[in-house]
């Protein structure tokens, strides 16, 4: 009788690969195709290429975290607009939330010196030790060492009020447009999707999120004040494409703040997508106070307010970009 080993070995030299599949997943494979490298009506080789199958799997779904290290990378997504006051980071808070709920693993990224992310997830900044002043500014703290978990289930690296001295710092700097990039590209094997949350400003960090992002998305209040400020960031993006980043893609404007009751509301939503070339995410996010009342306690309103209207939306924009994931 021909050895056992036969089958095994076919299996993990040539079969193996074919059924996990190049991202670890298992995919439906037939004993037959199992038993095609085999001898013919070897049994045991056949039983023996099915358990390896099976060991295989197991081993597969205990080191899930370095197969992401292996076949996938985090899409870096930057939530910008220089304009204040457009619900940059109450979206990147309910987003990521949202990103949570639907099993995608998420880090946020506080780059405002306000820190208003931060403190919006239940971290205070004055207690913050390690934040994304000292991982930019190379002072022997790396990314990861900065990571703290947080209540809806996404990571953050906070911010804290010394990141406002961070850009005259950085301004001497060779390449300072990449530090960002340097410094995010090792845990992007840890995780599906990082969202910056930038400053209402143009300046270097803002360009340092664009240059790290592959996607943008720009928050806009549905008012015709915010179309100046929507036209002035794709200039700069167009400049970052072309000389820093081609690989930036806009993924869209998010509609922010919208009151259906308003007809300059709906005026300012209809034009939007037309005047500027750009798909316009949908749902709008609705004005309600439940935004406001969730930072004090630390949470998104995915958590302090699941069942409402805004909540929803966020649930619902989150859905629209996973093909981006």
């Amino acid at each position: 009788m021909p050895p056992t080993l036969v089958a095994t070995g076919c299996a993990w030299h040539g079969v193996m690969p074919h059924i996990l599949g190049g991202n670890g997943v298992g995919r439906h494979v037939s004993v037959a195709t199992l038993t095609d490298c085999a001898y013919p009506g070897e049994a045991i080789g056949e039983a023996t290429a099915v358990a390896q199958m099976t060991r295989t799997r197991e081993q597969d779904k205990e080191s899930a975290p370095a197969q992401r290290s292996a076949t996938r990378r985090a899409t870096i997504v930057a939530m910008a607009n220089q304009k204040g006051g457009v619900a940059k980071t109450t979206s990147v808070a309910s987003l990521g939330a949202a990103f949570a709920e639907l099993g995608k693993k998420v880090l946020l990224v506080d780059l405002d010196a306000q820190a208003c992310l931060t403190f919006s997830l239940g971290v205070d900044p004055d207690d913050v030790e390690m934040s994304i002043n000292e991982v930019l500014l190379g002072r022997g703290v790396s990314a990861k060492k900065a990571v703290v978990a947080c209540a809806d289930g996404v990571d953050l690296i906070p911010s804290v009020i010394e990141l406002a001295g961070a850009e005259a710092q950085l301004l001497p700097r060779p390449g300072r447009e990449y530090v960002l990039r340097s410094v995010l590209e090792p845990l992007r094997a840890d995780y599906d999707v990082v969202l910056l949350d930038c400053a209402p400003s143009l300046g270097v960090l803002t360009l340092n999120a664009l240059t790290a992002s592959q996607g943008l998305i720009i928050p806009m209040p549905c008012e015709m004040l915010s179309h100046r400020g929507v036209g002035q960031l794709l200039d700069t993006v167009t400049d970052v494409q072309a000389i820093l980043n081609p690989e930036l893609t806009v993924f869209g404007i998010l509609p922010t703040m919208f009151d259906g009751r308003s007809n300059h509301a709906q005026a300012v939503l209809a034009d939007v997508g037309e005047r500027y070339g750009l798909p316009v995410l949908s749902p709008p996010i609705p004005k309600t106070v439940r935004f406001a009342e969730a930072p004090a306690v630390g949470r998104s309103i995915l958590t302090t307010s699941r069942r409402s209207k805004g909540a929803q939306a966020y649930r619902d924009v989150a859905k629209s970009l996973l093909i981006r994931f």
